[in-house]
C-alpha cells in the first residue's frame, strides 16, 4: 500500500528520507546485456527503404523531449529507487536499470543517495497516479515552460491505462557547471548566459534529466520476466521516451507489452540511440536537428558493421 508520506515525498524535495533509501550497489552485468564491443545494427532490409530512413523513423517514433527543447540526458549521476515490492525483486530493477546506466558512462550513487529515478510498483497504478498528480501536482509541472512535456500531457500521464507509465522533468543548465540557465519562481536575480548567436549557437546550453518518476501496474504484467520488465525500465528511465509513439513497425524493447515472447531485451536499435544519445554534443539543439543527428549516429554505426556472418 502506498502511504500518505510516500505521496507527500514525491514532491521530489525529499523523495526519500536517508535511512529509508533503498541501497543501490554495484550491479552485476546484465543477464544478455552486451559484453564487449558495443553492439552494432545487424544487416536489416525493410520494404526497401533506406536505412537513414529507418533510423529516422526511429528517432521520431522514440523521442519525447519537453516542449520547445532539446532531448535531455542525465547529466552524470543516477540514483534509483524501487518501491512497493519484494526486497529482493526491487533489488534487482535497481541493480539492472543501475547497469544500463553505467554502460552509457553514468555514475551510480553511493548508498543512502536521494533517488532521481523512482519506480513504483502498484495493483492499481491510474488511482496512484491520480492521487500522486491531485496530491501536488507542481511536484511534476511547475508550471514553467520547456520542464516537461506540459499540462495536457500530465493528465494523460495520471489516466493512462498503459502497463507502465513515466514522467520526466528536465532543466535548461549553463555548461559545464550545469547551473540552471532559466529563471524560476521564487528567483529575484538575473540569469546570465554566456556566448552569443541567434537560438543556442554559441550558448552552452544544454538539457538535464533532473527527476523521473515511473509508476508500474503490477496487474498488467503477465507473460513478462523480471529481466525483460527492468530492460523495458532502463529504456524509458534513461531517455525521454515517447509514451503515445508509434513503434509497431520499430525493433525495440519498447514492444515488449505486445510482443511479451519475443521481445526480451533492448534491441540493437535501442542501445545504439542510447549511446548517441549521450555521445551527442553537450550543447542544445532543437529537436529536428537533435532528432538528425541521432539518425546520423544509427547510420554510421550499422555502415561500420561487419557483413553478418563475417568473421
Amino acid at each position: 500500500m502506498i502511504s500518505a508520506s510516500l505521496i507527500a515525498a514525491l514532491t521530489f524535495a525529499a523523495l526519500f528520507p536517508q535511512d529509508a533509501a533503498p541501497t543501490p550497489r554495484t550491479p552485476p552485468a546484465v543477464a544478455g546485456a552486451p559484453t564487449g564491443d558495443p553492439a552494432t545494427l545487424t544487416d536489416v532490409v525493410v520494404d526497401g527503404r533506406q536505412l537513414d530512413q529507418l533510423a529516422q523513423d526511429y528517432v521520431e517514433a522514440v523521442a519525447a523531449p519537453a516542449r520547445r527543447r532539446g532531448l535531455a540526458r542525465w547529466p552524470g549521476r543516477v540514483c534509483v529507487g524501487a518501491v512497493n515490492m519484494r526486497a529482493e525483486a526491487s533489488q534487482a530493477v535497481i541493480d539492472h536499470v543501475s547497469r544500463r546506466a553505467l554502460e552509457l558512462g553514468l555514475r551510480i550513487g553511493e548508498p543512502g543517495c536521494r533517488p532521481n529515478v523512482v519506480i513504483i510498483f502498484a495493483a492499481d497504478a491510474r488511482s496512484l497516479a491520480t492521487s500522486l498528480v491531485e496530491a501536488d501536482r507542481r511536484a511534476f509541472h511547475l508550471g514553467v515552460g520547456g520542464l516537461d512535456r506540459g499540462s495536457v500531457a500530465l493528465d494523460a500521464f495520471a489516466s493512462s491505462d498503459q502497463p507502465v507509465r513515466w514522467w520526466h522533468v528536465s532543466m535548461p543548465v549553463i555548461g559545464a557547471s550545469h547551473a540552471r540557465a532559466i529563471r524560476m519562481p521564487g528567483d529575484t536575480g538575473p540569469i546570465y548566459v554566456p556566448g552569443e548567436g541567434i537560438v543556442n549557437r554559441g550558448r552552452p546550453i544544454s538539457d538535464d534529466l533532473n527527476k523521473a518518476i515511473i509508476i508500474v501496474d503490477v496487474d498488467q504484467l503477465a507473460g513478462t520476466t523480471l529481466a525483460s520488465l527492468s530492460e523495458y525500465l532502463s529504456m524509458v528511465a534513461l531517455a525521454q521516451v515517447d509514451p503515445d509513439g508509434d513503434t509497431a513497425g520499430q525493433d525495440t524493447i519498447l514492444n515488449l507489452f505486445e510482443d511479451t515472447a519475443s521481445v526480451q531485451s533492448m534491441s540493437e536499435w535501442d542501445m545504439t540511440y542510447l549511446r548517441a544519445l549521450y555521445a551527442a554534443p553537450s550543447e542544445r539543439l532543437n529537436p529536428d536537428r537533435q532528432a538528425g543527428a541521432l539518425a546520423r549516429r544509427l547510420k554510421r554505426e550499422r555502415q561500420a558493421a561487419p557483413p553478418e556472418g563475417a568473421s
